[in-house]
């Protein structure tokens, strides 16, 4: 993109942005567009944290494009549910993005990237994900039995004990096994997600 399109699209992100879209959207691009600045670029490039780079993508993943998507349909801010919701998931991302380390494990130990599987090996660094992947939707039962929503909560607890079963597959060979998590107890994760989506909707300010 040429310089003019840049400047362009700069000017139609913050000025008109806010108009047709809500200050809250922007906002949040805004921090999309710095987070990914900071996992990449130097002097910060959090990549090289097996803490910092996870949490970070994980914020961008899960957390960002649901607050933004709230924002939109809500003409403003979301309510604080839809934000306990999309914080507690893209937390729970941080260990989804700890597994996905597994596939670069070698090429990591060679250019210094302390992601956890280098850093605490491959089976502790499974177990560390595990728990970052369950403790989170606990919270998300807990939230959902209190706000009076307890077939989601009961649907969700049902993908959290499918997803133990996995953990234990997966832990019996962390890094022959990553791949396989990911197209199963990943799934499984999402699929919370969109029901605790369904279930927020007509007290997040979303529906």
């Amino acid at each position: 993109m040429t310089l003019r399109g840049r400047l362009t699209t700069a000017f139609l992100t913050v000025v008109l942005g806010p108009v047709l879209l809500g200050a809250f959207f922007v906002g949040a691009t805004v921090a999309a567009v710095a987070c990914a600045w900071a996992y990449s670029a130097e002097p910060v490039r959090l990549k090289r944290s097996g803490l910092w780079g996870p949490g970070l993508v994980g914020l961008c993943y899960e957390g960002l494009p649901w607050f933004t998507g709230a924002a939109v349909m809500a003409a403003g801010a979301p309510r604080w549910e839809v934000v306990m919701i999309a914080v507690l998931y893209a937390a729970g991302a941080h260990g989804i993005m700890t597994l996905n380390d597994f596939k670069a494990l070698e090429g990591d130990r060679q250019t210094g990237v302390n992601s956890l599987p280098v850093t605490l090996g491959p089976e502790r660094a499974a177990r560390v994900a595990c728990w970052v992947m369950a403790l989170p939707q606990l919270g998300v039962i807990a939230l959902l039995l209190g706000w009076d929503r307890p077939f989601h909560a009961a649907a969700i607890g049902a993908l959290v004990i499918g997803q133990i079963w996995a953990m234990r597959v997966l832990l019996s060979d962390p890094k022959g096994r990553a791949p396989w998590y990911n197209g199963t107890g990943v799934t499984a994760y999402v699929t919370g997600m969109m029901i605790a989506a369904f279930a927020i909707r007509t007290i997040g300010g979303t529906g």
